[in-house]
């Protein structure tokens, strides 16, 4: 079962391509301003090479959205610098209420985010008081406060076969191939909302399977919001974190790996041995409307990062009222244990 909302996803203008020198004028002049302000970066997997080395080279992080809220909570800034999508953001200013949180901009958001809008959602928990509701990460603050759980992709099965073992029926958004994913993998009651990435929904499974054959030696790693059939030729399954240990322990030396391009400088990283191969999105099946590149991750620009606080219009706030209630299925989240 599924609730359907059909919304269209605009994509941002791309932005400008820096030349290399430009590149290196305003890494120079983020380090400056990082260091001025007593800031840490923090970065997304899927954000540009250049914002994640930046990241590293200035005492940040680079990780997926629950390592990034972990890590912002817990160190000693008091101003978050986040490269990523809106919802990252907002869950760091969640869980670090009396810290700064800003971004290149809020523009930047997230087809989940936007297919779920709060007020629609509630109506449809309204429509099924006995189910518990279970959300993704990805989503706004006030539908994480309109939770009983929040989780990411690295702990969804594992929450989902908790909750399923007492006896609870679930309420999941918005992802429905990942929903599909964790209902197959736990046997679990799940209503689906009917929402999608606009990168993962793009890998097709025809266009997947000529690449395997071009390939025959590598191993297919698979993000599950991708669409079942693509997830059916994985030989790995997994969150982005869960993808980048698996390049790294695997014996292959070729990987085809079905998620955000962004991911291959982290993935490179920790298997500097491995030949990484993008999945398609185009050809058979398929349209490369995105071609495996989050074009709202693209937003996160040195150019912007340089001027970040010289822009009074991208700071994180969230109502008191939304935090309070919130923080309730998100330190469910941080505090699960496998």
């Amino acid at each position: 079962m599924s609730a359907t909302l059909e919304l269209e996803f605009p994509f941002p203008v791309p932005p400008k391509k820096l030349s290399e020198p430009e590149k290196s004028d305003y890494t120079l002049r983020c380090k400056k301003i990082i260091e001025d302000n007593n800031a840490v970066l923090i970065a997304h997997y899927y954000t540009d090479p250049e914002i994640q080395r930046l990241a590293e080279e200035t005492g940040g992080f680079v990780g997926d959205s629950l390592e990034m809220a972990k890590f912002g909570a817990n160190h000693s800034a008091q101003t978050l610098i986040i490269a990523g999508v809106k919802f990252m953001g907002e869950t760091s200013k969640m869980l670090s209420p009396n810290k700064r949180v800003i971004m290149p901009t809020l523009e930047a958001t997230c087809s989940l985010d936007l297919g779920c809008p709060s007020k629609a959602f509630e109506e449809f928990i309204k429509q099924h008081p006995d189910r518990t509701v279970v959300v993704y990460a990805n989503t706004s603050a006030k539908v994480k406060a309109l939770a009983d759980w929040v989780i990411t992709s690295s702990i969804a099965v594992d929450v989902i076969k908790h909750l399923d073992a007492k006896g609870e029926k679930i309420l999941w958004a918005p992802d429905k191939h990942l929903g599909r994913y964790i209902q197959k993998s736990t046997g679990a009651d799940m209503l689906l909302w009917d929402g999608h990435c606009i990168v993962h929904d793009e890998f097709k499974h025809q266009a997947l399977e000529t690449t395997k054959a071009l390939y025959p030696d590598a191993e297919v790693l698979v993000h599950p919001e991708s669409p079942t059939k693509v997830i059916e030729l994985a030989d790995h399954v997994g969150s982005t974190s869960q993808l980048i240990n698996a390049a790294k322990q695997s014996k292959a030396k070729q990987m085809i790996v079905a998620t955000d391009q962004g991911i291959f400088y982290k993935m490179q990283q920790a298997a500097p041995d491995k030949e990484l191969i993008i999945a398609p999105t185009a050809g058979e099946g398929a349209t490369c409307k995105s071609c495996a590149n989050c074009p709202w991750m693209k937003m996160n620009q040195l150019k912007n990062l340089s001027e970040i606080f010289e822009n009074s219009d991208n700071e994180i706030f969230v109502d008191g009222d939304v935090i309070e209630q919130a923080l309730v299925p998100l330190s469910r989240m941080v505090g699960f244990k496998k």
